[in-house]
């Protein structure tokens, strides 16, 4: 009778399964979803909190891996138009939605996400509000996942205006405002913080003043191409009230070669007055600070932009941005489960609260407890208007005329007249 030998069959067997568990492994490490992450967040209490939402993230999601990299602002505008058509593209990346989005999309390097807003009955769509919906919203298609609204408002050190004998409660008109400011020169106080080098900054005054100039429907009316469009009276008008802010000299030394950053930190170490910002200021003029550590919180105030005696612009109509998420088209598709989670309720109270934003997501800003994060959500609350940013909102080549413009009147190298002109000339081309 013949002997069969059982213990090379043995072996033969648990090598079988050795190589079987090595590459079931290794198909895992192959089918590791890696979603690359790009921000331009520059405060790292913020990113942080980021860091923790992902990494709860990935503990609920075996398998999937978010890698967080960082593009200074004015890198991340210059670089991103290359990078969306390289490898190195990332899955998901800021945005501040309008036109600038909107020629993004156009591209075919994004994909929407109508069809997960709107999965499961419209799950995640109706626990978001609509209005955020609809400013990243382009021919009946969602091109970025909302996650935070914003508003830029003035912020001021409570200590110079006092010294300078100035009442904030007190300025509700462009005069009071420039009234404040001959206050504060006079105290041998700079009045405002201005980052020309970066241009963007100071398109926050051209634009806030010919919204409150013109006031909604001239706004209606000039992105509908009637009449002189955004050459038209209203619109040279904002030019000359700025004009007449850049005879006053108001800005530190310096100032059109500064950038965004520059501008924080004169505001945060006190060399400056007065900063028109975004509602993260308190945050943000502290990291960029000399000290790192800025004003106080109790030390900074904050009031809208005046109003314009005689024009229909009016204190309630805001300025700033509805920022998102887009995604890549090779992206994973579990980047689009990971921004739903990002602006699901319980996590957007959480960045309400920790990382001070205003929410976008139903019944979340009930977590707002910072003071002047608090102020900034009752204005949007109450708010009549809002308008996007226009060198976003324009689209990327006439809001690079916005923003150029809008430097060359406040220093006196370009009249309001002609500014005005070479944007609407610039507008009329992107808009035949």
């Amino acid at each position: 009778m013949a002997i069969i030998r059982t213990d090379g069959i043995r072996r033969f067997k648990v090598a079988a399964l050795g190589a079987a568990a090595l590459m079931a492994s290794a198909a895992v490490a192959a089918a590791e979803s890696v979603i690359t992450w790009m921000y331009v967040e520059a405060q790292p209490n913020v990113i942080e909190v980021w860091r923790g939402i992902a990494e709860q993230f990935e503990k609920d999601h075996p398998g999937v891996k978010i890698e967080m990299k960082f593009l200074e602002n004015q890198a991340f505008k210059a670089k991103i138009p290359t990078l969306l058509q390289s490898s190195e593209a990332p899955s998901m990346f800021y945005t501040w939605g309008g036109g600038v989005l909107k020629a993004q999309a156009q591209t075919g390097m994004l994909r929407d996400v109508t069809g997960a807003l709107d999965a499961n009955g419209g799950a995640w769509r109706n626990t978001i509000n609509a209005a955020a919906v609809d400013a990243l919203t382009f021919d009946d298609k969602v091109w970025a996942a909302p996650f935070r609204t914003g508003v830029v408002a003035f912020y001021y050190n409570k200590e110079l205006f006092q010294k300078a004998g100035v009442d904030a409660s007190t300025i509700k008109t462009w005069g009071n405002f420039t009234d404040a400011v001959k206050k504060l020169k006079a105290a041998g106080i700079t009045p405002i913080a201005g980052g020309g080098g970066d241009k963007w900054p100071l398109h926050f005054y051209w634009s806030y003043l010919a919204m409150r100039q013109a006031g909604h429907q001239g706004f209606v009316d000039a992105k509908a191409g009637k009449g002189d469009g955004f050459a038209s009276e209203p619109f040279v008008k904002a030019g000359e009230y700025l004009a007449e802010l850049g005879k006053l000299e108001p800005f530190q030394n310096g100032y059109l070669g500064a950038t965004w950053n520059d501008a924080l930190a004169a505001f945060g170490d006190g060399r400056a007055a007065i900063i028109l910002s975004f509602e993260n200021t308190p945050g943000t003029q502290a990291v960029n600070s000399t000290s790192g550590k800025g004003l106080p919180v109790e030390n900074i105030g904050r009031f809208p932009f005046p109003a314009l005696d005689g024009a229909p612009g009016v204190v309630t109509d805001n300025f700033g941005g509805i920022n998102g998420w887009t995604i890549t088209k090779n992206a994973p598709p579990e980047t689009e489960e990971f921004l739903k989670y990002f602006s699901s309720p319980d996590v957007q109270r959480k960045l309400a609260r920790d990382a001070k934003i205003l929410p976008v997501a139903k019944g979340a800003s009930d977590a707002v407890s910072d003071p002047l994060l608090k102020v900034a959500a009752e204005a949007i609350a109450n708010e009549t208007w809002h308008q996007n940013f226009l060198d976003q909102d324009l689209g990327p080549n006439v809001g690079a005329v916005v923003n150029d413009m809008s430097v060359a009147i406040v220093s006196g190298q370009q009249s309001p007249a002609d500014a005005a002109q070479q944007i609407q000339d610039a507008f009329s081309l992107e808009n035949p």
